[in-house]
């Protein structure tokens, strides 16, 4: 069988800016942008709530979205999400 490169991670099509924000609010800014992105497309949320690492990806298990990545920026993080529906 032939190999297969290795999947780049999709870019997200909108990053929903929450640094500065304390839990809920960046999960509450997600759900109200996720209609942005189309079935299957990614969306980023940045956020440096301690709290998010836990909870952004707890929602996406909760609402069956796919959690792709934490990665680490200047200031918290970005958590990259696949809108499933």
């Amino acid at each position: 069988m032939p190999e297969h490169p290795p999947q780049q991670p999709q870019p997200p099509l909108v990053t929903v800016e929450a640094v500065g924000r304390k839990c809920p609010i960046p999960i509450i800014m997600l759900a109200a942008r996720l209609h942005e992105v189309p079935i299957g497309g990614v969306i980023a949320v940045t956020a440096d709530d301690p709290a998010a690492s836990a909870d952004i990806p707890a929602w996406c298990r909760m609402k069956m979205h796919d959690f792709l990545a934490e990665q680490p920026l200047g200031r918290g993080s970005a958590f990259h999400i696949r809108r499933r529906y």
